[in-house]
């Protein structure tokens, strides 16, 4: 392959998976024009994004397989051109239970979209250059999620919701079209034995139940519901299975085998972290700034631009770093500080933190992310042959997004039971004895009378201005929590960069094989 064509190949897969993220989270700011339009409530209208997260997080692992069977390129070229066909369908659904049927068939072309291109790219290089190919990979991992809400937002708000999906067709067809032309069968692959049909249904079962549990649980108010619980009961049960089943058949459909290596035992796990951290702040931080500190989806997006800009440069020369014999276990030291370190100044902010200081934070975010996306990569295929590289990295790529799924369910629980503590601790302050508490009412009353209103009215709406003050105050102090959890939750994970460390004579290098 020419170098015009291989370069054009690796534009066209890390568009693709971009593309891939993006919808992800560009769905999350619509969901109320969804529901109003199609006359469905808002818990039923969640199923959008829930429906794609469980088709993507089952779909992603069964990737390798899936490619060895059907072929590399007809199932790559094959998914593009399903996720683009059922972007149409969503966008023009005219029931949220056709939306979501849809947009389960979506996250079904999607999962390939993330893990095959991800091997492709890597193939692109030799493997002393493994870093570089993270590196450019990286870029699609980490500005997908990030500009997805606000993406979202700014279509949402200028067109119509439908938009957000029908974006999609024109990149899907040119990305289909590209692949066409462009991309080969890999050299070497792997052969694929019988279907696993029930490795197949295990994983289906299991992996659906879980991500139905992550995204529904909080807002079902967790085993409050008989259907959470039973769905608990059966991804316990089936992950188990799933586990002795496909470590104890030939022909797998996930080969979990390749968690021998202990490089991508060690990265799956520091991913699943990564995962976390990434999803969750992009979720806390938006919410902050739009529901809290008033700011619209375009301004929101204008936070996080500064970093996203800065963590694309950050990506290439994280690559050029490890390419030139910079030690990947120093690369994911700095990244976790940073990203401890963003995690310990946001919860300092207060209702009257400016946007430049959320800025300046959210760079030190994008550093984090940039610095751990790249030999995080790197270190998971570091050590497999080359037939296993495209289950290590499906398996790592899943790893990323449970990460997400279940950062987000604990972080949206842990939050909401934090609010209802602070809300009490606060309110508990809220006594006729306490003059600051009086002094308040009485302007607000006041200024309410001046308005027009009457005593007695206008007190009512004084009260109802305290109320709405205890609500931010609580809201904001379970958030600043929520930051200080994911944070210890990064230094937590610090000691495991042990694991990958080879005490020498010489300098501290990384194990890049298990013997």
């Amino acid at each position: 392959m020419s170098p015009l064509k291989r370069q054009l190949l690796i534009i066209t897969v890390i568009c693709a998976a971009i593309m891939e993220l993006i919808d992800t989270s560009i769905v999350n700011v619509a969901l109320s024009y969804m529901s109003g339009n199609l006359g469905s409530t808002l818990e039923d209208t969640a199923w959008v994004i829930t429906s794609y997260a469980i088709a993507n997080v089952i779909i992603i692992p069964m990737t390798s397989f899936l490619s060895s069977k059907l072929g590399r390129r007809n199932y790559y070229i094959g998914s593009i051109i399903l996720f683009t066909i059922c972007s149409f369908m969503c966008g023009n659904a005219s029931g949220i239970t056709e939306l979501v049927l849809f947009r389960f068939l979506q996250g079904l072309g999607g999962g390939a979209l993330l893990s095959v291109s991800a091997a492709i790219v890597y193939e692109q290089f030799p493997k002393e250059k493994v870093g570089v190919a993270s590196a450019l990979f990286g870029i699609g991992v980490f500005i997908g999620p990030t500009i997805g809400p606000t993406l979202g937002g700014y279509i949402t708000e200028n067109f119509s919701w439908p938009w957000i999906f029908y974006i999609n067709i024109p990149i899907g067809i040119l990305a289909a079209t590209s692949c066409y032309f462009l991309l080969a069968e890999p050299t070497i692959k792997s052969k694929a034995g019988r279907i696993d049909w029930t490795g197949i249904i295990l994983l289906i079962a299991g992996i659906g139940s879980l991500q139905t549990v992550l995204e529904r649980g909080q807002t079902e108010d967790w085993f409050a519901k008989g259907y959470i619980l039973a769905l608990t009961i059966i991804a316990m049960l089936s992950l188990t299975a799933f586990v002795i089943w496909e470590l104890h058949t030939d022909n797998p459909v996930v080969d979990l085998r390749v968690l021998k290596s202990k490089s991508l035992s060690v990265a799956a796990i520091l991913t699943f972290i990564t995962g976390v951290g990434m999803f969750t702040s992009i979720f806390l931080t938006p919410v902050i700034a739009q529901r809290l500190l008033g700011f619209t989806p375009t301004e929101t997006g204008l936070l996080l631009l500064p970093g996203a800009i800065i963590a694309v440069f950050a990506l290439i020369c994280t690559g050029k770093m490890l390419q030139s014999g910079v030690s990947p276990v120093l690369v994911i030291l700095i990244g976790f500080i940073s990203f401890i370190f963003f995690n310990w100044s946001m919860s300092q902010i207060t209702l009257e933190t400016s946007a430049s200081y959320i800025t300046t934070r959210l760079i030190f975010r994008a550093l984090g992310m940039a610095l751990l996306t790249v030999p995080l990569s790197s270190l998971a295929v570091s050590s497999l042959p080359a037939k296993d590289m495209p289950q290590g990295t499906a398996l790592n790529n899943m790893m990323r997004q449970l990460g997400g799924s279940f950062g987000i369910s604990i972080i949206t629980t842990y939050s909401t039971r934090r609010t209802a503590l602070h809300r009490v601790d606060l309110i508990s302050n809220i006594t006729d004895g306490n003059p600051l508490v009086t002094q308040r009412i009485n302007n607000f009353t006041g200024y309410f009378q001046q308005k027009g209103s009457g005593l007695i009215d206008a007190h009512q709406k004084a009260m109802k201005m305290i109320d709405l003050s205890v609500v931010k105050q609580s809201t904001l102090l379970s958030y600043v929590d929520s930051y200080l959890l994911i944070g210890l939750l990064f230094a937590l994970a610090l000691p495991l960069l042990l694991l990958v460390l080879k005490r020498k004579t010489g300098p501290v290098k990384l194990v890049l094989n298990d013997h």
